[in-house]
């Protein structure tokens, strides 16, 4: 994705986290950007899918995402950086096809809307966590 298309997509996140709605136009630049993995992620939103997992006291957090297999497995990711998924690696890392997998998106879309379910942990049990990627 060019910079120009990554600046857009900025805007996008930008305003929707300001209103934590999302308009059809919004949404219309987002498919665009994005395409069928956009359309994944929305499913995954709506069926509150997305945990932000927040570190206390120090505020850190991380994602906790939900695949759409029947095994219901749950990616830990950073939005804008990195998912633990087989298709990050492959379609972002390896072959570049695209910007950011569905789980990225999909933490991304409920953070904006403030659609995360939040879950409290100590700092100790997120370090535990992260040390699993």
């Amino acid at each position: 994705m060019s910079n120009s298309s990554s600046l857009v997509a900025e805007a996008v996140w930008k305003a929707i986290e300001s209103t934590r709605s999302v308009t059809d136009d919004q949404l219309s630049v987002l498919h665009f950007l994005f395409g069928k993995n956009l359309e994944r992620a929305t499913r995954i939103v709506d069926q509150r899918g997305v945990k932000r997992v927040l570190g206390e006291p120090s505020g850190r957090s991380i994602f906790q995402v939900v695949g759409e297999s029947q095994r219901k497995e749950e990616y830990l990711c950073f939005a804008e950086q990195y998912c633990a998924c087989y298709s990050f690696f492959y379609d972002i890392v390896n072959r570049g096809e695209q910007l950011c997998c569905k789980h990225q998106l999909a933490a991304r879309l409920a953070a904006s809307l403030g659609a995360c379910i939040e879950v409290k942990v100590s700092d100790e049990q997120l370090a535990l966590l992260l040390s699993k990627l």
